[in-house]
């Protein structure tokens, strides 16, 4: 098989499955709605029927008699209503395929349902004439010995023709019951003919002598039961109609009774209705009464008690105010023995702290000089001491290459010297303007006023030992630069 049959043929697989999905849907919706109408018609069938009074007809008659206890005959009805829509839904359904044999089975059986529905009804009628015509002969002759079985005879005559009428409704087994029914019907009418016209022969005319006289004989006897009958019939409606008066004439008794009662019912009500209400009123005047009383106590205690609130709330406040009086006259002695206390120890550590400012002052004015005195010893011994060195190398001029390198250390000893007592000084500097402003500090509380003298830039190269007089600087005591021994150098 080649790709494109392939193709071919898988393309009509998926065309037969899609077009088979929604009459399939269809189908199974179709049954599905039929169902439930058929559920629903015959639950509408089966309480209409009930409602009205078919089952109690039928069961006066033969049919009910038939079925019994087992099945009412309106869920009978109910029944056949329920699958005669079930057969519609499924002829319905079954026509979305198309022709087909079950289609055209439900087609036929549904058609046959109008058929088999009057062939029922047929039977249903013609049970109950014969019934009727049963009880009629059975009522008429009772009092024979033939009555009841010609009664019977007529009965089953009728019920068979209506058998046989139902039967080719129906079209079943048309070919026998029709020439039955000729048959029969052929038979009564030619012994019909013979009887009438021939006294059905001599043996016969006999016999329908003696019946003749003996119909003749009962024939009064037939009048007779047929007026005692209605004689019964009269009587028996005659004491119906009695009964019916009586209970009219009871019930309008009873009635004209019950209104009195009613009447006399509403009269005791209505008095008793009106005690209650006379009742009502004066328990409702007692209560308004005792409730204005109670009311007006309860003002009463509400303004003692608002008179004793007010009174509380007076004295809770004069005793307020009086300890708040007190409080505050507390607070504000001790306030003044506070200030007092602060302001005494205020000039106590003023005076203290003037007293140790002055004796810093001292303190650092004997220091200043201190240092300013060992400054000078250590600037003259430093000064001897480079003498001393100078010297030194001097005597030593005769050895070149120590000189140079002795005069080489010398100027690095001096340029150290310079870069260390530049230093010296600006560290010196610092902590005099830290002092100084310290100092401002301290005498600030005297209220002195320190007018600070310009400074003239001082020498680069200052001698130590030796400053401007008008520098309010502290001297600095710079400690001198140990000498170096060339020979360590070397």
């Amino acid at each position: 098989m080649s790709g494109s049959e392939l193709s071919d043929a898988l393309s009509d697989m998926w065309r037969s499955v899609l077009l088979f999905i929604p009459a399939a849907l269809a189908f199974v919706a179709i049954l599905i709605i039929g169902w439930l109408l058929a559920r629903l018609v015959r639950t509408v069938v089966a309480k209409a029927l009930s409602r009205v009074g078919f089952d109690r007809a039928v069961e006066r008659g033969p049919i009910g008699r038939a079925l019994g206890d087992r099945i009412k005959p309106s869920d009978l009805c109910a029944k056949i209503a329920f699958y005669a829509v079930l057969l519609f839904a499924l002829q319905l359904a079954f026509g979305i395929w198309g022709p087909n044999a079950v289609s055209d089975l439900l087609t036929s059986l549904v058609s046959w349902l109008p058929r088999a529905f009057i062939a029922i009804v047929i039977i249903v009628v013609v049970a109950a004439i014969g019934g009727a015509a049963r009880d009629l002969i059975s009522s008429a002759l009772g009092g024979l010995a033939y009555g009841r079985l010609l009664a019977q005879v007529a009965y089953w005559l009728i019920v068979a023709l209506g058998v046989i009428a139902a039967l080719d409704q129906v079209q079943i087994a048309t070919t026998v019951t029709q020439p039955v029914l000729i048959a029969v019907l052929a038979t009564i009418a030619g012994v019909v003919i013979v009887g009438v016209g021939g006294g059905l022969i001599r043996p016969m005319q006999q016999r329908w002598d003696t019946w003749l006289e003996r119909a003749g004989e009962e024939s009064a006897v037939i009048r007779q039961h047929a007026r005692t009958y209605s004689d019964e019939k009269a009587r028996l409606a005659r004491e119906a109609e009695e009964e019916a008066r009586r209970v009219e004439a009871a019930r309008i008794e009873a009635e004209r009774q019950a209104a009195a009662e009613r009447a006399e019912a509403e009269r005791k009500a209505a008095e008793a209705e009106r005690r209650a209400a006379e009742e009502r009123a004066e328990a409702e005047r007692k209560a308004a009464a005792e409730r204005a009383e109670a009311e007006r106590k309860a003002e009463e205690e509400r303004v003692e008690a608002a008179r004793r609130a007010e009174e509380e709330r007076v004295r809770v406040e004069a005793e307020r105010a009086e300890a708040a009086r007190k409080a505050e006259e507390e607070r504000a002695v001790a306030a003044r023995e506070a200030a007092e206390d602060a302001r005494r120890r205020a000039e106590e550590e003023q005076a203290e702290a003037e007293r140790v400012a002055e004796e810093q002052r001292e303190e650092a004015v004997r220091d200043a000089a201190r240092r300013a005195e060992h400054a000078r010893e250590a600037e003259a011994r430093a000064v001897a001491e480079h003498e001393a060195e100078t010297q030194a190398l001097a005597s030593h001029e005769a050895e070149t290459q120590a000189l140079a390198s002795h005069e080489a250390e010398t100027q690095a000893l001096t340029e150290r010297e310079a870069r260390t007592q530049a230093l010296a000084e600006r560290a010196a500097e610092a902590r005099a303007e830290e002092e100084r402003q310290r100092l401002l500090e301290e005498t600030a509380g005297e209220k002195t006023q320190i007018i600070p003298v310009q400074r003239r830039p001082r020498d680069h190269n200052p001698v130590p030992g030796f400053g401007h007089d008008d520098d309010d600087e502290e001297t600095e005591i710079i400690h001198p630069v140990p000498p170096t021994d060339p020979r360590d150098d070397k």
